[in-house]
């Protein structure tokens, strides 16, 4: 739809910091399975910042304590949410391009960018979503339930370009929103569109973003660029902005192309992505809950049984997949604040599972195990199906008794 953005946003925006967002894939990998999935960052950044600006101007109706220069930094919070790299967490690297794209901006001798440095400070924080009080802090990046402007735009435009269906309406929760005793509050007749939002996100977590191809991919890519470190320094590039913004997702092309002997292993490996010959999926189970060590221990159980060579344990890639509603195991809307304008409309309360309907699930996460292996030949094959303890008709079996000891 129609987006606008005052002057101060636009030059944002006009930055090689921000306009890098444009060659970088929203899905990444998963663009290799679904050909719809061309969408990426640049977009999804406006989206979350005028989703912030309408969501914020919204709550202000009700809070007079929110001020204009509150919604200029929100916005500016959710537009440079996703600046940064995914070492730990992409928001903590976007503070870090958020302080080089100012610093930038203030150098300009065209058209110098003056924000204060408390305000440089709130957007940093707003990006975090961890400060008090609550109230604007979770409009960006929700850290207590995960509802918040990030979510909105990305489960409405991945469905999209996907082709999928969503009855999750973002407008009709924010417009029934307030803020009571500084945290956003929701409509008690919105906690079931709340479920639905949760469930998009779990649906296209199982079926896109974690689809067994776009994982087998994301392995190979991780395995190239591993390769390719020592040419690019993409450890160093991570800690410092001015090398970081060289990096997108044209770097698969530029090691493709390149005659560098360096890059020959990482080359080979893009090749193979390019003539679909991928790592293969040759196992997979889902049970109920994490573990943290049993990918350790099916780990060990292979590297102990002779039978196997150390070149078939090498090629194995063990995967622990998490799958949920965005708080792990435990029920995200059961953290929702919630209001009732039939009662009182300033005592805020929660909502359980039981309390809405007995359809909703009982169970917020399931976890996946994989076992993929990179090279797929009769002779690595052959060895993890004939080891007495790897049995590939039994290795299940094996993953259970991990999990129940």
């Amino acid at each position: 739809g129609y987006m606008e953005f005052d002057e101060w946003a636009i030059k944002f925006i006009d930055t090689p910091q921000f306009q890098r967002l444009k060659e970088i894939k929203q899905l990444g990998s998963a663009y290799f399975v679904y050909p719809g999935a061309s969408h990426n960052r640049f977009e999804h950044s406006l989206g979350t910042a005028h989703l912030a600006q309408t969501f914020t101007k919204i709550l202000k109706q009700q809070d007079t304590e929110i001020k204009d220069n509150d919604i200029k930094c929100v916005t500016l919070a959710a537009l440079c949410h996703d600046l940064g790299p995914d070492k730990w967490k992409h928001e903590h690297g976007s503070a870090m391009m958020l302080k080089d794209l100012i610093e930038e901006l203030r150098q300009s001798e065209s058209d110098p960018f003056e924000l204060e440095t408390e305000d440089e400070d709130f957007i940093a924080a707003l990006i975090m979503g961890k400060k008090k009080p609550q109230c604007l802090f979770d409009i960006v990046s929700n850290e207590d339930n995960s509802v918040d402007v990030d979510k909105f735009d990305y489960l409405n435009r991945d469905c999209y370009n996907l082709g999928m269906k969503s009855l999750f309406d973002s407008s009709r929760l924010m417009k029934f929103s307030c803020v009571i005793d500084g945290k956003i509050a929701y409509n008690h007749k919105e906690c079931f569109n709340i479920y639905e939002m949760f469930h998009t996100r779990y649906s296209l977590h199982k079926k896109v973003y974690n689809h067994r191809v776009s994982r087998a991919i994301d392995y190979m890519i991780a395995d190239a660029l591993v390769e390719a470190d020592p040419y690019f320094n993409f450890k160093g590039a991570i800690e410092d902005a001015k090398e970081y913004i060289k990096l997108d997702d044209s770097i698969l092309s530029r090691i493709e192309f390149t005659d560098c002997k360096e890059l020959e292993t990482s080359r080979k490996i893009i090749k193979r992505i390019r003539r679909r010959d991928l790592y293969k999926l040759v196992a997979e189970c889902s049970v109920a809950k994490q573990l943290k060590t049993m990918v350790t221990k099916l780990e060990s159980y292979f590297a102990e049984d002779t039978s196997v060579t150390n070149e078939a344990i090498e090629d194995l890639i063990i995967e622990q997949l998490g799958l949920n509603y965005g708080k792990k195991d435990q029920n995200p809307v059961e953290k929702v604040t919630f209001y009732d304008k039939r009662k009182d409309n300033d005592k805020p309360f929660k909502i359980t599972r039981d309390e809405l309907s007995y359809l909703v699930p009982e169970t917020f996460e399931e976890v996946v195990l994989r076992v993929f292996v990179r090279t797929y030949n009769e002779t690595n094959t052959k060895e993890l199906h004939s080891s007495s303890k790897t049995d590939f008709n039994d290795i299940w079996a094996m993953i259970f008794r991990i999990y129940i000891q």
